[in-house]
């Protein structure tokens, strides 16, 4: 049975104190070490929002249905299910503290049900979209328990802070979701007009409204409460209905902060007329005055019910919700409550207001008449009936490592040969790949896949050039069946995708393995949504192709300089650059299986590496064709586990060596023939492929954490690999791409360390001209060997 107006009435108010008092608590009566910093915690942010968490969850949503909780409302979300059981009181009092409840909704970190994690404002909000998309093309799929009709399609739901409407990846991905017939789909604005810095401009949702409309959504303005609709039907009531909607934000904000006795004497000034407007006025308390002019749509538990019981139907819906931050507590209205705290004044009399008894402030049920009656009626939520909501998928297997027999090709080709070759098996994986691209698709080599495999769209659309007979190599049809994504250039769309699929074994239960591709200097354009995914745990592959300098013709814009230091620090994400064929197989097949990885064992004491936890995969690869170098046996396990683990010896070093080159990446041809012409005039000279320095450093980090923590015999693979190193030997890294992502290298084992790299914008050019014009071809490694060790000059 539905909870009663009254029951949800009775929540609000429950959830509206525990979220301040959860947050007081945290910045005025926890201890604090004498150089702690404000702790904060957002009480009037949560304040407009409370109503509208109220009948979302306690009424209308249903277990399927997934949410993004705007980021200042996570005291509310965690007062939600500490009121329903499944949060702590030991983290609602340790909030914003170490292990407690966390100041932003976090799947990670946080031990209540949380669907997408928020924190970067704009990016939950446009993640709910992808996400439904992904649930549309798990539904096109017959295998899947969406296809057979097992599971039902939930709506995806973002309650919005207005703020987060100014973030520009909300725009793009509005135009992504019309291009793909965007669906089940609701946005719940929370519209209370007052941002960081102060009240959002005039006739804002005007706009709003113009612009949702364009794409083709349901737009519902809740902007009067059922108290005001009944006001507007007595005598004189259109008078003060024309008012509200004229007033200024800015005005409107201050009389909600001074109160009852502000609202009549600046209604009566304006619009009093000693007639039916008037008697409307005077008919009413200060008190009564004051819940009236704030009783918005936002804030109306009927108005809000209403209105969501309208859109009963999959077409994308945005709620403008009118609301008051900090609403029902004494910093209503204000413009500075943003980031301002009740004090302990403010705090007592608002507790004496709410009816809190002292000593029962984290009582979940205190003020409740009837507790026992409102528990029963809470088991049968629906929402929240069946327990937490997240899903586990099983492993695919991988039908097995794809190698290339090549003699002379790029590794961005290569890319697109192994997934050729999967698409045309019939292996369980190659039906789980969903691979996407922002309109690069071919040119990075995901032609062949998509030619084999199709486009997705939940409506068919054929090929025009095809059925007119025009020649193309692409075939570029849409059906449901299809397994590419295609998007528009938009990066942040592109990562917001990858992070919705990536985390659909756990959304939606369906294990998918998605691989998108993008050039790589434009990794840093969709870095904020990446870093998004990473920190969601969303599991993908993506190949920045094609990379650096190397990328000749294109010139500065096009050719990447930082991206190998994005690869190396992003948490969540590993990095491979592979030189070689081989190399890349290997890789890919091992990336299939650690996207699949979610243990919790001891790391790897091969590596000191966490590689059973799994995680993402960023594969910087190049259109440069290199001649492939096959000094081992594919099936050699210290080859395969030295691609893997990072780095492995190309030309083991001899035991005087006096050179080392190390080298990451496309740039391999130039070590080599370095080594060959500096081997002329130099004794045991190493040369170390590096796979991924993102691995080494990482392995290499962890061991030392490992030592630290007492187990003396850790080590890392760097440091195998570099512990037969005279401590004599000149080091040279060499990278197309920024020095610093090898030169770290020399302090593995306190080698003197020359770092070649590229570390600003580059030019038009060969591949020649740019390497000799940075210094990292093969006679710029030789002039370093021959200007830092001893000997005659090479």
């Amino acid at each position: 049975m539905p909870l009663s107006v009254d029951q949800l009435k009775t929540i609000e108010q429950r959830l509206l104190w525990l979220a301040a008092w959860t947050v007081h608590n945290a910045n005025h009566l926890r201890e604090k070490e004498d150089d702690d910093v404000k702790v904060g915690g957002h009480q009037a942010s949560c304040a407009s929002l409370v109503s509208i968490m109220t009948a979302l969850y306690f009424q209308v949503l249903r277990p399927e249905d997934r949410v993004a909780v705007k980021p200042h409302a996570a005291p509310v979300f965690h007062a939600m299910h500490y009121l329903m059981g499944t949060q702590t009181l030991e983290k609602l009092e340790n909030f914003r503290g170490y292990g407690g409840a966390q100041s932003y909704p976090s799947r990670t970190k946080d031990i209540d049900d949380v669907d997408f994690s928020t924190g970067s404002v704009g990016l939950g909000v446009a993640e709910t979209a992808f996400a439904s998309i992904i649930q549309d093309y798990l539904i096109a799929r017959p295998w899947t328990d969406f296809g057979s009709g097992k599971r039902p399609a939930g709506r995806m739901v973002a309650l919005v802070g207005d703020a987060e409407l100014d973030e520009g990846n909300v725009y793009e991905c509005l135009q992504e979701g019309w291009k793909h017939g965007l669906r089940n789909t609701w946005w719940i604005i929370d519209y209370n007009r007052q941002s960081l810095d102060g009240v959002v401009h005039e006739g804002l949702w005007a706009k709003i409204e113009a612009i949702f409309k364009a794409f083709g959504w349901r737009v519902e303005v809740l902007r009067f409460g059922a108290l005001q609709r009944a006001a507007f039907a007595e005598p004189g009531g259109q008078r003060l209905r024309q008012w509200i909607e004229d007033c200024p934000n800015s005005l409107y904000s201050a009389l909600t902060f001074m109160g009852g006795a502000a609202w009549r004497k600046r209604l009566l000034d304006d619009i009093g007329d000693q007639g039916e407007v008037t008697a409307l006025i005077e008919t009413r308390t200060d008190a009564e005055l004051s819940q009236l002019m704030n009783n918005l749509g936002g804030q109306c538990l009927e108005t809000l019910l209403e209105a969501f019981g309208r859109a009963d139907d999959e077409r994308p819906t945005v709620f403008l919700a009118y609301t008051i931050k900090g609403w029902g507590t004494p910093l209503a209205g204000h413009k500075d409550n943003h980031a301002g705290l009740m004090t302990k004044a403010q705090m007592a009399d608002f507790q004496k207001t709410m009816g809190v008894a002292a000593g029962e402030e984290w009582a979940p049920f205190a003020t409740v008449a009837d507790a026992g009656g409102l528990k029963s009626a809470l088991e049968d939520v629906p929402f929240f009936a069946k327990g937490p909501r997240r899903f586990s998928a099983p492993r695919v297997a991988s039908p097995g490592t794809v190698f290339l027999d090549d003699e002379m090709l790029s590794t961005q080709a290569g890319f697109g040969k192994i997934l050729d070759a999967l698409a045309r098996g019939d292996s369980e994986l190659s039906q789980r790949v969903v691979t996407t691209s922002p309109d690069v698709t071919v040119s990075t080599n995901l032609g062949a896949w998509v030619n084999r495999r199709g486009l997705f769209a939940r409506e068919a659309k054929g090929d025009t050039f095809r059925e007119e007979r025009i020649p193309s190599a692409q075939k570029w049809s849409f059906s449901p069946e299809g397994q590419h994504i295609e998007l528009g250039i938009a990066e942040m769309n592109l990562f917001l995708l990858l992070g919705a699929a990536g985390l659909s074994h756990s959304l939606f239960g369906e294990r998918l393995i998605p691989v998108g591709t993008v050039y790589d200097p434009f990794i840093a354009r969709g870095l904020d949504a990446l870093n998004y995914a990473c920190y969601q745990d969303a599991r993908f592959i993506i190949a920045g192709t094609p990379s650096g300098v190397t990328l000749a013709p294109e010139g500065g814009a096009h050719q990447s300089i930082g991206a190998q230091l994005i690869g190396m620090s992003q948490d969540g994400l590993v990095s491979f650059e592979p030189a070689f064929l081989d190399e890349l197989s290997i890789i890919m097949d091992w990336s299939f299986d650690y996207l699949q990885r979610d243990g919790e064992g001891d790391p790897d004491e091969r590596t000191w590496l966490r590689d059973e936890t799994g995680g993402s995969v960023y594969l910087r690869l190049s259109t440069r064709p290199v001649e492939q170098v096959r000094a081992w046996s594919r099936t050699d396990p210290t080859f395969r586990d030295g691609v893997i683990d990072g780095g492995y010896w190309l030309k083991p070093p001899g035991p005087n060596a006096e050179v080392i080159i190390a080298y990451q990446g496309v740039i391999a041809p130039e070590a080599i023939k370095a080594a060959a012409r500096i081997g002329e005039g130099r004794r045991d000279i190493g040369v170390l492929a590096v796979t991924s320095a993102d691995r080494l450093n990482s392995g290499w980090t962890a061991a030392r954490r490992a030592r630290a923590r007492g187990q003396k015999n850790a080590k890392s693979q760097i440091e195998r690999l570099m512990e037969s190193v005279p401590r004599h030997a000149q080091l040279i890294t060499v990278t197309d791409g920024h020095p610093a992502t090898l030169a770290w290298i020399g302090g593995v084992k306190g080698h003197a360390v020359t770092p070649l790299g590229v570390e600003h914008f580059g030019q038009t050019g060969t591949i020649r001209d740019l390497y000799r014009h940075f210094m990292i071809d093969a006679d710029a490694i030789v002039s370093a060997a021959s200007n830092l060790s001893p000997g005659r000059s090479l």
